[in-house]
């Protein structure tokens, strides 16, 4: 994938993968528009890091992410490639009474987030040489871990809407792939940052961007060789000892 010269749209890029990212595909010839909840913490941004732009967007929010689809238009007309990369993953037990609230928000900011700004972007996508979706998915797509059930459950969604967009809006001319992180180190969950399992944040950002780079236009799913033994744990008959490892091991063993 030729990465110069494309205009991309990553909300959920105010931190972590997101922006790591973001600071990657702008330092190889992008435009880059970022996208998060806090202005404040938007214009920070913008202002360490000349250059990238900035809309303020709540995926959980339908009005507040047409809204932002309207401005980044307005203003980047020649957008061709959005990354849904916003979203949040928090512990849950589903033995104790108080998990359904927890629950209720990971789906909309998980699932219909991603939904939501595909259905915001699409349409102008369609009219744009070369136009791709990246959706954002997890090595718990397919492997889960206890703490985090509706996470793992939306995350396997992503996958699943990722491989069945992709049979129309290909044939229509927008690519759509998948990126499968495993666990980085960022502060997704508590105590990620400083977890010996999980993969520092410039070695996954720096191994995505090379990936990319490589793409020969055939490529479904980015990943990382971190996430590999989570997705295909079940492909290879290794998954009741992978759920066990992933389980037995430090919580944050796979984002």
């Amino acid at each position: 994938m030729d990465i110069s010269g494309r205009t991309v749209f990553i909300p959920g890029a105010t931190s972590g993968i997101g922006l790591a990212l973001a600071l990657r595909l702008q330092a190889r010839g992008a435009t880059v528009v970022v996208g998060g909840r806090r202005a404040a913490l938007l214009e920070q941004i913008t202002a360490e890091h000349p250059g990238l732009h900035a809309v303020q967007v709540d995926v959980a929010d339908p009005a507040s992410v047409e809204a932002a689809a309207r401005r980044v238009l307005a203003q980047h007309p020649a957008l061709d490639t959005l990354v849904t990369m916003a979203g949040i993953m928090q512990p849950e037990d589903w033995t104790s009474a108080g998990f359904l609230a927890t629950a209720e928000q990971t789906v909309t900011t998980n699932l219909l987030g991603p939904i939501r700004l595909l259905a915001a972007f699409v349409e102008h996508l369609r009219t744009r040489p070369g136009a791709a979706v990246m959706t954002v998915s997890s090595g718990l797509a397919h492997v889960p871990l206890r703490v985090t059930p509706t996470y793992n459950a939306t995350k396997a969604a992503v996958h699943m809407l990722s491989e069945s967009i992709r049979l129309q809006l290909e044939p229509a001319g927008v690519r759509v792939l998948e990126l499968v992180p495993p666990s980085v180190r960022t502060s997704l969950m508590p105590g990620q940052e400083d977890s010996p399992i999980a993969l520092p944040l410039d070695d996954f950002a720096d191994e995505v961007v090379t990936l990319l780079e490589k793409d020969d236009g055939t490529v479904r799913e980015i990943l990382v060789e971190g996430v590999k033994f989570l997705r295909f744990a079940e492909v290879e008959g290794a998954y009741d000892a992978t759920v066990a490892r992933l389980n037995a091991s430090d919580p944050h063993a796979a984002g």
